[in-house]
């Protein structure tokens, strides 16, 4: 007996639902590894050198695999190479830059305010009219902030706080700015670009400010790759894979598992202190981005 149509469409949900939880568990350990890089003292353009040339490297491979691999001309080229040289060096830049004034699960937290700026940014620029929703998402979000900042002293600082909100600001526009190539472009394939661009841009900015060094040590290396594997390309392969089956909406909601997988390995290993106001910020947040996605 043949499975029914209802049945092999809720096995699909189920496969695309655990493609975007990999995805969001993957992201999560950014941070994390992003903390241990910190403390083998890899600059951040090293860091983020390694990882996005490798990891491009890694999704060009596989869309060559599944034979996706496309070459873009023209407007879609130039826009996809200035969303990895500009929005994508900017917000990755700030993220790192935000591990050095707060802990890994709070930088995550504040970072994924960036929905609640892709609505104010999709106010200002192209007139769409706030919605009740809406308002409520703004609303939370920020209340979050406010409470994620005062929790913890020791985790949280209101510069490191301003570092990465303007990382989050800076993911706005790069999500803003490709929306202007993704009706013609797969999203995976703009990843392709985006990622050897922002590497790029590192490879400028560390040689100009004499940062970029190639590392000796094998744990130096295991942390590069680990972050450009484990924390990059995997998350980026799985998420597109999972987005087939449950769409772009349900997939964002299932991403919110991002920021609490951060806080809680941060828990883990490195004894980050997490208090009551801070789980209650961040869930503040994280439900702003739902009532966003669920509207």
């Amino acid at each position: 007996m043949s499975d029914s149509p209802t049945s092999r469409s809720l096995d699909a949900e189920y496969v695309g639902i655990a493609l975007v939880l990999v995805s969001a568990i993957g992201f999560g350990t950014l941070g994390i590894f992003g903390t241990y890089a910190q403390r083998a003292n890899l600059s951040i353009p090293t860091v983020l050198v390694f990882r996005f040339l490798l990891a491009g490297l890694l999704v060009w491979l596989f869309l060559a695999w599944r034979g996706e691999a496309t070459i873009l001309r023209g407007r879609p080229l130039w826009i996809a190479l200035a969303l990895g040289a500009i929005g994508y060096t900017a917000q990755s830049g700030l993220y790192f830059l935000g591990l050095e004034f707060m802990t890994a699960g709070l930088v995550a937290i504040v970072l994924y305010t960036y929905p609640a700026f892709v609505v104010v940014l999709a106010v200002a620029t192209i007139g769409e009219r706030p919605s009740r929703p809406m308002l409520v998402a703004l609303c939370l979000a920020f209340a979050g902030i406010v409470l994620v900042t005062g929790a913890n002293p020791a985790g949280a600082s209101l510069v490191g706080v301003i570092v990465v909100l303007g990382g989050a600001l800076a993911y706005a526009f790069y999500i803003t700015g490709s929306r202007a190539v993704l009706d013609a472009v797969d999203p995976m394939v703009l990843t392709a670009y985006v990622l050897p661009a922002a590497g790029a841009s590192y490879v400028v900015i560390g040689t100009a400010s004499g940062q970029l060094a190639v590392p000796t040590a094998p744990s130096a290396w295991a942390i590069l790759l680990s972050i450009a594997v484990f924390a990059t390309a995997v998350p980026v392969v799985t998420f597109f894979a999972g987005l087939q089956y449950v769409g772009a909406s349900r997939a964002s909601i299932v991403s919110t598992a991002e920021p609490p997988v951060t806080v809680a390995l941060g828990a883990i290993l490195f004894a980050e202190p997490v208090t009551a106001t801070t789980v209650v910020g961040g869930v503040l947040i994280l439900t702003g981005v739902i009532v966003l996605e669920r509207e």
